[in-house]
């Protein structure tokens, strides 16, 4: 069982990357004014909120403690983050503010993650 879990850990890494680093690759377009969700942003995304339940579904098979109220709190980060790359994926550009919060609530949520023990 610790094997499949750190592969579902691993792959929710990639899915983190994938998003934060779509949101950095457009840094230079954003102070331009021109900044748009990518597809790497929705499926980094995507795939952090599929790993992410497969994971805590695995530790809870695995008599492992999840602390479900930071589960919680970071399924409501991933959802609004999720909810607005979808929504937004197709307009060409994306007003600042709302490119802005995507990346603020990602790094959130990579520090929730690391932080709360």
């Amino acid at each position: 069982m610790d094997v499949l879990i750190h592969l579902f850990v691993a792959l929710h890494i990639i899915g983190i990357a994938a998003l934060l680093g779509g949101f950095l690759t457009q840094m230079k377009a954003l102070g331009q004014g021109l900044a748009r969700f990518v597809p790497a942003m929705l499926h980094g995304a995507l795939t952090m909120l599929i790993t992410g339940a497969v994971l805590v579904g695995l530790n809870q098979a695995d008599d492992q403690p999840v602390n479900n109220i930071k589960i919680g709190v970071k399924l409501a980060l991933l959802v609004v983050i999720l909810g607005l790359v979808y929504v937004k994926r197709d307009e060409e550009t994306v007003e600042k503010p709302l490119f802005g919060l995507v990346g603020l609530l990602t790094t959130a949520n990579i520090f929730i993650a690391v932080l709360w023990t």
